[in-house]
């Protein structure tokens, strides 16, 4: 049965190649984890639903883009027409950490930087032994590049993998609430839809997609 949603967001997950999107975007839509070092072939999709409150539910479009050169010019579009994005590196592999400001650089060269709303996430947070990038570089990161959060996970310890999404999802609700994000025409970006107050079940939002 489809699910009714107030707002559907668009999110876009990025980072190096190998830092672990596809087991991060795994873990937090089917509750699995596959430690796994290959890439998907473009873009990953997935779709999930997330409520605040009992009456607010956000369905998220989410975006796992391959890290390879190749299939950048796929990502772009992507990039485009999302409201969210999450950059995302590896704890374990300081170059990935190194490579967020050139990531971000990237998604600004093709989206308003008022409409998108960034967070920053570490990975393999498990691998403590490993570990090459200290919190405290990362915090400082995200607020260098004006991020409004910075969050550690472990997917294959399941730690704070849906605090990630649902941190991203209420920065871009709050930013939406606020005036900051106008709805986007299409199927991507920020839609508003179905209510989901069923005592008026004839009730439809603003549909924009």
């Amino acid at each position: 049965m489809e699910v009714q949603w107030n707002f559907r967001f668009g999110l876009v997950i990025l980072g190096d190649s190998a830092v672990g999107k596809s087991s991060f975007l795994r873990r937090y839509t089917e509750g699995t984890f596959e430690e796994s070092n290959q890439s998907p072939l473009g873009i990953d999709f997935k779709v999930q639903h997330l409520s605040f409150e009992p009456d607010i539910t956000i369905k998220l479009l989410l975006w796992d883009t391959a890290g390879q050169e190749r299939f950048r010019s796929i990502s772009k579009s992507y990039m485009r027409n999302s409201v969210g994005c999450i950059l995302l590196f590896d704890l374990t592999q300081r170059q990935t950490f190194e490579r967020v400001r050139a990531w971000h650089r990237e998604v600004l060269e093709y989206v308003q930087p008022a409409v998108m709303v960034f967070t920053l996430v570490g990975h393999k947070s498990d691998l403590v032994v490993r570990r090459q990038v200290r919190r405290t570089e990362a915090e400082a990161l995200a607020k260098e590049l004006d991020m409004g959060a910075y969050v550690e996970v472990s997917s294959k310890d399941d730690v704070n993998v849906s605090q990630a999404f649902e941190t991203v999802s209420r920065a871009i609700y709050q930013k939406f609430r606020e005036g900051q994000i106008p709805i986007i025409d299409g199927w991507q970006g920020l839609t508003v839809g179905t209510t989901v107050d069923i005592s008026k079940p004839e009730k439809k939002g603003c549909y924009c997609g």
